[in-house]
């Protein structure tokens, strides 16, 4: 979820050109997911709206305006089974210092709601993905915090507190 959410990538692109990006630490351990990693989120057919979707199959070219999930999971056949799930928004990227040779796109996380800090293994997180957690942590916590109430509040800062 984290490498699909820091994405840059060239415009043209389509979810099946980025589906690898967020299925890469299972391939990495010999596991897989038997879903797409996102769809299209709409408001005049469905939550499933499309054309954009991130899976083998997408074949749309992202735009920017699009929102589509983001939602990678893993699933142990009668054991368990775990998915993240945020609501992204294709933009164009901002501008990288010496870089940039062509339009790029990125994604802003619109959902905010903290993860579940029992959840996580900050240890098996890169430096990047740690300061990405974090930031999304802070970004909940600044937008949400004077929208609830004191007890909330209270539960959300121990919630959004960095790891």
């Amino acid at each position: 979820m984290i490498a699909i959410s820091r994405l840059r990538f060239p415009v043209g692109l389509s979810g099946r050109d980025i589906d690898a990006f967020a299925r890469a630490p299972l391939w990495a351990e010999g596991l897989d997911f038997d879903h797409g990693t996102g769809h299209g989120v709409g408001s005049y057919l469905s939550v499933h709206e499309g054309p954009q979707r991130i899976s083998r199959a997408g074949m749309a070219p992202f735009k920017p305006g699009m929102i589509v999930s983001n939602e990678p999971g893993y699933y142990k056949q009668g054991d368990y089974g775990i998915r993240h799930e945020n609501l992204i928004y294709v933009r164009k990227a901002d501008p990288v210092i010496g870089g940039d040779d062509r339009a790029m796109l990125c994604f802003e996380t619109l959902t905010l709601a903290p993860f579940d800090r029992a959840m996580i293994d900050a240890a098996l997180l890169t430096a990047k993905e740690l300061a990405w957690l974090n930031s999304y942590h802070q970004q909940v916590w600044d937008t949400l915090k004077d929208l609830v109430t004191p007890r909330t509040r209270a539960w959300l800062q121990t919630a959004c507190a960095p790891l």
